[in-house]
């Protein structure tokens, strides 16, 4: 053991419960044997956690482990892990494939990966030298990703997750707040709690997400409580109150809906109806005024007519979300929905998703414009040029319109001002912050 050390990298592709796993295994070795670098090219170990969700995430993968396997010739890198999710799909697959990676390691194993590599090395594994309280972020310092349950049960026909994650599976409430507890202690003032599917949390320990979130709550100097990726299903009138009455719950959801059409919903195997949505999001409207509402939908689903598609482009006109992500269906073999009579070809699929990519850019061209002159507390990310870059609470990181605002003083990272909203572009707002009003 003695003068071994070993620079350290690693590369987190797919969602941000990848990046949560990315994160607790890089905090695994804040050691004295290992220092983990931001540059692969001085790394004498990478891990490379996959995502296999769709093809091209698959490709990603294999593309990346490909180039990197291209800097063992330097002399430098002398070990190459994959992890994730690709790895528990296709272990024996990428064995075979690519015989110049030294490990392949599936979720379970997670917690040994540190041993791994000192087995790897032929070195003697020893515990307690990590002396570190909380996980290491690859976020900003002042808002983390905190995983509250793994796997998911819902079967919908495209979706391959629950072939490689397995069932839903909980956390307890006590371990997800000693987590967040030590987040909030090492700075952070924003959790976005993730899963699959959050509101079916607890459905398998008797606990619930309610309970979760006025837990939370408690946590001094935590300001902001973030949900990501609420199936409509589960959103029940007393999470909603919980959402209204807790000032730590940003008034924010992440609806991945899918469609709008009872004939595609049905064929997607999606239990919601276009009923149920909407009943819903004019109770979120209602109930909680200034509710932001983030969804993605699909098309190009097999036998999504033109029917089903002007339905969809429809429900954006008249219901104008929040923001929108869309994609286009992907094949997946081992889904129900790979083996589907009258599959929509690219071409269409390309056709379709240009045209509800505009609607909605005109929607939310339109309603963001509204905000002119308006005022909202924002939370400083990062500075651009001689601009700061914040968010408001109808904003999660990358995925949603960041606000670029002049100060009159100097701000530091994280911390909390009010912005009043001068303009919105294409994809951004531009602002001015108020005087005497950082928090």
């Amino acid at each position: 053991m003695k003068g071994f050390k070993k620079t350290i990298g690693f590369i987190s592709l797919g969602c941000d419960k990848n990046r949560v796993d990315t994160e607790n295994m890089i905090t695994k070795f804040a050691r004295p044997e290992f220092e983990i670098v931001g540059d692969e090219t001085k790394a004498n170990i990478i891990i490379i956690n996959t995502c296999a969700f769709i093809e091209m995430a698959r490709n990603e993968a294999k593309e990346t482990i490909l180039e990197i396997q291209n800097l063992k010739k330097t002399g430098i890198l002398e070990k190459l892990i994959v992890v994730g999710c690709l790895a528990m799909l296709e272990k024996e697959n990428l064995i075979k494939e690519f015989s110049f990676v030294d490990r392949v390691v599936t979720p379970e194993d997670y917690d040994k990966i540190d041993q791994i590599v000192f087995e790897l090395y032929g070195q003697k594994y020893s515990e307690g030298k990590n002396k570190l309280t909380s996980r290491l972020l690859t976020t900003s310092s002042h808002y983390a990703y905190v995983k509250i349950a793994d796997g998911c049960n819902n079967r919908c026909a495209f979706c391959k997750i629950p072939f490689i994650r397995g069932n839903y599976k909980s956390r307890l409430i006590s371990d997800i707040v000693d987590e967040a507890q030590k987040l909030v202690d090492g700075g952070v003032r924003e959790i976005i709690l993730v899963a699959q599917d959050v509101t079916r949390f607890g459905f398998d320990t008797k606990e619930s997400l309610v309970e979760l979130l006025h837990t939370l709550s408690k946590i001094k100097n935590l300001v902001w409580i973030r949900l990501l990726y609420a199936y409509p299903d589960f959103i029940t009138d007393e999470l909603i109150s919980e959402i209204k009455d807790n000032p730590k719950v940003v008034h924010y959801l992440d609806l991945p809906l899918q469609h709008v059409s009872n004939h595609m919903l049905s064929n997607m195997r999606r239990s919601s109806r276009k009923r149920d949505i909407i009943e819903l999001i004019n109770k979120l409207r209602r109930e909680i005024p200034d509710i932001k509402i983030r969804s993605t939908f699909m098309v190009g689903f097999p036998n999504e007519t033109k029917r089903d598609f002007k339905e969809l482009c429809s429900f954006l006109k008249v219901f104008k979300l929040d923001n929108v992500g869309f994609f286009k269906f992907s094949r997946e073999e081992g889904t129900e929905a790979y083996n589907m009579e009258y599959q929509i070809d690219e071409k269409t699929k390309d056709k379709r998703l240009e045209i509800v990519e505009k609607i909605q850019q005109k929607v939310i061209t339109r309603k963001n414009r509204k905000l002119k002159n308006q005022v909202f507390k924002v939370v400083v990310d990062s500075v651009y040029e001689d601009y700061f870059v914040g968010r408001p609470y109808f904003s999660a990181p990358d995925v949603d319109y960041n606000i670029y605002f002049k100060s009159y003083s100097k701000l530091n990272l994280g911390s909390f001002v009010d912005v009043k909203i001068i303009n919105f572009k294409d994809d951004y707002f531009i602002g001015l912050h108020e005087k005497n009003s950082t928090y």
